[in-house]
């Protein structure tokens, strides 16, 4: 165990999240979301839920700041009635995190799967939401 590092961050995320460079994209992925026929990277998180994952890697990860939109969502399919409420409780917690973030990117499904392919690493949680996938530009700690 180590200081200041949220327990929930496995030794794995940790080190993936240490290998990862300014661009990098990190998914965290919905229970639902086919991570391990996507990832170039796995990491299992079954029994953790996004939001306490987001939490935990935001305090540790930079998202960056030269791109128009650091984190991006999986829309809701065309017809599908589903009002992702877990959408406002990932603002607030960019928000803590990153005050100067701009508002969340929306992917149709298909192209978040393709992004998704190409992805640093995918981090495959228990999250029961629906639309509750996001991906995670990482940025760089700026000196000062």
């Amino acid at each position: 165990m180590l200081k200041g590092i949220p327990p929930i961050l496995s030794p794995e995320l940790l080190k993936i999240l240490m290998e990862m460079g300014h661009g990098d994209e990190l998914v965290i992925a919905d229970g639902n979301f086919p991570a391990a026929s996507h990832a170039q990277r796995l990491v299992r998180c079954d029994g953790h839920g996004a939001l306490g994952l987001l939490e935990a890697i935001l305090t540790l990860y930079p998202l960056d700041q030269y791109v128009d939109r650091a984190v991006a969502l999986m829309a809701v399919v065309p017809g599908d009635p589903v009002k992702p409420t877990i959408w406002d409780e990932y603002r607030q917690i960019v928000k803590k995190h990153e005050p100067n973030a701009p508002e969340f990117e929306f992917m149709e499904r298909f192209s978040f799967y393709d992004r998704a392919k190409k992805a640093y690493a995918i981090v495959a949680t228990g999250e029961r939401a629906q639309y509750a996938n996001l991906i995670l530009k990482k940025g760089v700690i700026v000196p000062g």
